[in-house]
């Protein structure tokens, strides 16, 4: 099943739960919450004082990606504050196979994600531990930026790896996408698909609903 998680970090913040509902009535189920330090990514973004505002005003799935140094100290609280699923950067972890453990012990879904230089052989040693892998097609940090396009080929070769792990592994994709690229990053393996100014510029009920006919056809 493909699946929309809309980007809140392209909301417009003086009305974020207007925005955030105007996406649930278009239809999306997932709400992505980019939280950045400002050490292993350059911009500050929120925190858990936004997770925990939103969190009362709709019972959408809170796919929480963590860009910060050391997550494994946030995990728990975040949780707390209602992350349905928590991803977090094996280039940020100390220790990767410890940070994966403490997001299941929580039972929430547990996420790994590789940034666009970083080797996808990588990945090969937490095949076993994760429900979801983030493919960033952007440099992470600020919304807005273009997709690499080499970001194809490397969704490709994730969806290769799923396959031979035998593993049934969502493939998200973070950066760059919009409408004229969504069919190209779906063919090439992914069926998690956050858009932040593809969705919360503009029309965002009628933005929803765009992606999701070609999440659906």
């Amino acid at each position: 099943m493909n699946i929309l998680s809309p980007s809140i970090l392209a909301a417009d913040f003086c009305h974020l739960e207007q925005d955030i509902k105007a996406a649930q009535a278009g239809g999306a189920r997932w709400l992505h919450i980019d939280v950045m330090d400002g050490v292993f990514v350059p911009a500050i973004s929120f925190g858990m004082c936004v997770q925990e505002s939103i969190r009362k005003c709709t019972n959408m799935h809170f796919d929480t990606h963590l860009m910060i140094e050391d997550p494994i100290r946030y995990v728990d609280e975040f949780a707390r504050l209602g992350s349905d699923g928590i991803t977090v950067h094996l280039e940020s972890c100390k220790d990767v196979h410890a940070t994966l453990r403490r997001i299941r012990e929580h039972g929430r879904k547990v996420g790994i994600s590789i940034k666009p230089d970083t080797e996808l052989d990588a990945l090969l040693p937490y095949m076993d531990e994760v429900d979801m892998i983030l493919v960033m097609s952007v440099e992470p940090g600020f919304g807005g930026q273009g997709y690499l396009e080499k970001s194809t080929e490397r969704i490709r070769e994730v969806r290769r790896m799923i396959e031979t792990s035998g593993r049934n592994i969502d493939l998200e994709v973070d950066g760059g996408i919009r409408l004229d690229n969504l069919k190209m990053v779906l063919d090439a393996g992914a069926n998690v698909i956050v858009a932040g100014s593809a969705v919360f510029h503009g029309d965002i009920e009628r933005n929803v609903r765009e992606i999701n006919k070609i999440l659906e056809a």
